[in-house]
């Protein structure tokens, strides 16, 4: 079995319109959920032996405030990655780790919930991140493999699932 963590960027700040989509940083807001999310990650106990993250600026700075201790191995191929993309990283990359955390981005990051989740493996996780899967959310699976190279779709089973607005009211929905 291999362990599969997926932690999305924090909240990013549109303020910055003279700056490319890639060069965006966080927003307030952000930044406070990456650091709410960090703590979370840390309480929750894994061990990562692997990071794997999107080159974007607003993902360096979702792990340089809530992550920092962490070592990450930056692969631009991740940023706005689709799933069979993400899939390949993951193929590549994942070597002899039996922990892998990747930080990166959606529509990709959603979708491989949808991959990596069997119908008999959905879950009450399962209904809830599939509704959406919002800035600074961080997924857990458990993969039915030995290998990385194994990484197929129907494989995971979705064991955690924790967002920012669950540990302060205040990082919900803005309506």
């Amino acid at each position: 079995m291999k362990i599969l963590g997926l932690l999305r960027h924090a909240k990013s700040d549109w303020g910055q319109r003279d700056k490319r989509d890639f060069d965006r940083g966080l927003n307030a807001r952000g930044r406070k959920g990456a650091k709410i999310i960090g703590d979370h990650i840390r309480e929750h106990g894994i061990a990562w032996d692997r990071v794997v993250a999107s080159t974007a600026e607003r993902v360096r700075l979702t792990l340089s405030e809530g992550l920092p201790e962490l070592d990450v191995q930056w692969d631009e191929r991740l940023y706005l990655a689709g799933t069979d993309t993400i899939m390949e990283v993951v193929r590549e990359l994942g070597g002899d780790a039996d922990t892998l955390l990747l930080s990166g981005h959606n529509p990709g990051f959603g979708d491989m919930l949808f991959d990596l989740v069997a119908p008999k493996n959905e879950n009450a996780l399962y209904d809830e991140a599939k509704v959406k899967f919002p800035t600074a959310a961080f997924a857990v699976f458990e993969l039915d493999i030995e290998d990385w190279s194994d990484l197929r779709d129907g494989c995971g089973t979705l064991v955690h699932f924790a967002r920012p607005r669950d540990f302060d009211a205040e990082l919900g929905p803005e309506y």
